[in-house]
């Protein structure tokens, strides 16, 4: 503990954010990096625990409390303070396989466990990964590093999200020989086309895939396993196989007029967008364009928040967003204490910046869509919302929400956007390689294994766990490298 007093002096600082009105005019990243200087006293911030919450990974009241990666937290803030970047950088990585993703789109479990938080500010914990990861690119540091030796085990990934990318880096890492398999035109998975570039800018994530390239991973894009490249021919191939190809059945919501044209799944709304940004800035027309339309988001998560930014982005006439839920308290509730993942109301970069376009919150809680009215041509044109309440089911003891009769209400409605959350793996995936899924449709292993019934074909990823934080995707890629590694040599030395 390199400040003993650090958190006493020094108050809680990150990098501002780019203006709301300012920054919706792009599709870049909108947050500056602190000065040097300042970043040292956010690492002096860290009180370096006796028992430090914020690299624990455990689960209290049924969410994350800390890092799931365990990332060893105090030691690289003690680092930071002292100006030790490259054994900063060295501590980071030994747990770590993304920190450039997890410091951008990270929700910071972490934070929300730290100490100082208890009575204060917690320490910028994602502000001083970023500037930790951020100086190796730029030092040179986090540049290739090819393993010395290599075996003859071949193993093949399938998906190259951020469970597929952690376990062929920890794969490669060990020698082996490593094929990530891609069905996009280009890989990162959920990274790539599930992420806005407002929070995670795409040469990022080309960045580390050229490194992975450069340190011998093999990457086939464009190879839709189970439909168009044949999955037998993988298993004759290859010596493993894990499958990390995400929990990609979108959740529906099935309800008059759903069959209305200008509806989409929010997930294909923002890969369109992205897509063409990548491909030609928007100028070739080829995405699901918001302009000038009154749009609805069904969903207050993450997914939602960022069809809002995206919409305003592409100048919407006016965005909604529907909550099925009560909001949230403005601060923790006496039943949700600290270290437990603080339960309350966030505002996020799109209604930000919804507030700043139009005057208020996009966001409508307690409601949802009875029916979707349309046009002569078949187009969407209206919704029909109905208020919710909570109501107490007698047989099971649990809260559900159910409609209030009499609240409907109609609003203009030109594009809907749905962002309900994702269910299981995608069926023609797990058939092609036989594996078995549960009653969640995710692929079925034992507690605590990464195995399918299929022998050395592995699982991870949302494909294993359901939909979830990539930080957990990032573990589980790690976890299931070392089962891998085990079940081909006996044994494994991987962190």
């Amino acid at each position: 503990m390199g400040k003993p007093t650090g958190f006493l002096e020094y108050e809680r600082k990150n990098g501002k954010a780019e203006a709301p009105l300012s920054r919706i005019r792009h599709f870049h990243e909108f947050h500056s990096s602190l000065s040097e200087e300042q970043q040292r006293k956010q690492g002096a911030r860290c009180m370096e625990c006796g028992v430090p919450f914020c690299q624990s990974g455990m689960i209290l009241g049924g969410m994350v409390s800390g890092c799931p990666l365990n990332n060893l937290v105090p030691e690289w803030n003690d680092l930071v303070y002292n100006g030790n970047w490259s054994q900063a950088y060295n501590r980071l990585k030994k747990t770590n396989s993304f920190p450039e993703f997890t410091s951008r789109v990270c929700p910071a479990p972490c934070e929300a466990a730290c100490t100082c938080g208890l009575n204060g500010d917690p320490v910028s914990i994602k502000e001083n990964e970023h500037a930790i990861i951020e100086r190796a690119y730029e030092t040179g540091k986090a540049g290739p590093r090819p393993p010395k030796l290599r075996t003859d085990k071949k193993i093949a990934v399938i998906g190259s999200g951020p469970a597929g990318l952690a376990a062929a880096d920890q794969l490669n890492k060990r020698g082996h020989n490593v094929t990530v398999f891609e069905r996009e035109d280009r890989a990162g998975g959920l990274l790539m086309y599930g992420i806005p570039n407002m929070k995670l800018e795409k040469q990022v994530i080309d960045r580390k895939i050229n490194v992975m390239k450069a340190e011998g991973v093999a990457f086939v894009t464009g190879a839709d396993v189970g439909r168009g490249y044949k999955a037998n021919k993988i298993r004759r191939e290859f010596d493993c196989v894990i499958l990390a190809c995400g929990a990609s059945n979108p959740r529906d919501i099935q309800v008059p007029g759903r069959d209305a044209e200008g509806i989409y799944f929010a997930v294909d709304f923002l890969k369109s967008t992205t897509k063409s940004l990548l491909n030609s800035n928007l100028e070739d027309g080829n995405y699901i364009s918001a302009k000038d339309k009154h749009v609805i988001v069904i969903g207050g998560g993450d997914t939602g928040n960022d069809c809002v930014g995206t919409s305003i982005r592409h100048g919407c006439a006016s965005v909604t967003q529907l909550e099925m839920m009560p909001k949230l308290p403005d601060h923790r509730a006496e039943n949700n204490t600290w270290p437990e993942w603080p339960k309350v109301c966030k505002t996020d970069y799109g209604q930000e910046e919804a507030i700043a376009v139009f005057g208020h919150d996009p966001r409508i809680y307690q409601t949802t869509v009875k029916e979707f009215i349309k046009d002569e041509s078949g187009k969407v044109c209206k919704a029909v919302l109905i208020n919710l309440a909570p109501q107490k089911n007698e047989e099971t003891g649990r809260m559900t929400m159910v409609p209030v009769e009499g609240s409907e209400k109609e609003i203009p409605a030109d594009l809907v956007l749905i962002a309900a959350g994702f269910l299981g793996a995608q069926s023609y995936v797990a058939d092609a390689f036989g594996v078995e899924l549960n009653g969640r449709t995710n692929v079925a292993t034992e507690t605590g294994s990464y195995a399918t019934n299929i022998q050395n074909i592995f699982t991870a990823g949302d494909m294993h766990r359901g939909q979830s934080l990539v930080v957990w995707a990032i573990h589980e890629g790690r976890e299931v490298a070392k089962q891998v590694d085990k079940s081909l040599m006996g044994y494994t030395n991987l962190a």
